[in-house]
């Protein structure tokens, strides 16, 4: 049966290395995202690692008259239907302390936007029965942190969303699996300061394949990050906030 995966935010690395692994397998792959050139040239690429079809889909996610279009294309597609979620952004907290009107678009690129493009495509999932949704987190969403409480609280939302999607889709045979990373070698993580094991995006990639084949909730990735943070969950406040982590 051909699978056919949705790839929101498709130029970014981690998406790129999902992308590429799937269409090793032969899925059908829709890449959405700002630059509709660069998109179109990853579409080539793809078709010659193994996809049958790759489309550029133009896509902003705070424009959300970008996302009918590219519902319709899956729609118009046989078989299953499946998305990932890559779209996010990550200014220096810092920097929305000096300006809180940052906080608009980063709660619309981590988490209202994202969520009403899942929202609208939910129905189309339904329909099929059958499918997943990978949505990309962070370890950040799991306890407000000085250096970025503002990009972890949008995650947490996201994390709440996604978990209340997997309760309704799982009812009709669609898995939502909730992906949390540690730091990656992205261009969002690049010059931060503090950096530890740091992993790449082709393994966060094989993470996420993984993931979908055994059917699963909820990830942390790389694993050992689910123990980091149940550590760091678990530091009482009152010492927590003393912290500098």
């Amino acid at each position: 049966m051909t699978e056919t995966w949705i790839i929101l935010g498709a130029s970014s690395a981690i998406a790129r290395a999902f992308a590429r692994q799937q269409a090793a397998t032969g899925a059908r792959l829709i890449l959405a995202g700002r630059n509709h050139q660069e998109l179109l040239e990853q579409a080539q690429d793809l078709c010659l690692r193994g996809a049958p079809e790759a489309d550029a889909a133009e896509f902003d996610i705070r424009n959300p008259g970008t996302f009918a279009p590219i519902i319709d294309l899956a729609a118009q597609t046989t078989g299953t239907v499946n998305a990932a979620v890559f779209v996010g952004s990550m200014p220096e907290q810092a920097d929305i302390d000096r300006d809180p009107d940052l906080l608009d678009t980063v709660v619309l690129d981590n988490f209202t936007g994202p969520a009403h493009f899942l929202h609208a495509l939910a129905p189309l999932l339904e329909a099929r029965g059958k499918g997943t949704v990978i949505g990309i987190g962070s370890v950040a969403g799991d306890r407000g942190r000085l250096g970025n409480y503002a990009y972890g609280a949008a995650k947490a939302g996201f994390h709440t969303y996604l978990s209340g999607l997997r309760n309704r889709l799982g009812r009709k045979g669609v898995q939502v699996i909730t992906v949390k990373p540690g730091f990656v070698d992205t261009a969002m993580t690049w010059g931060i300061e503090g950096m530890f094991l740091v992993a790449s995006p082709e393994d966060i990639a094989k993470a996420l394949i993984t993931a979908t084949r055994k059917r699963k909730n909820e990830i942390y990735t790389p694993w050992f990050w689910r123990y980091i943070m149940l550590i760091i969950r678990n530091i009482p406040e009152f010492i927590f906030k003393k912290l500098s982590i």
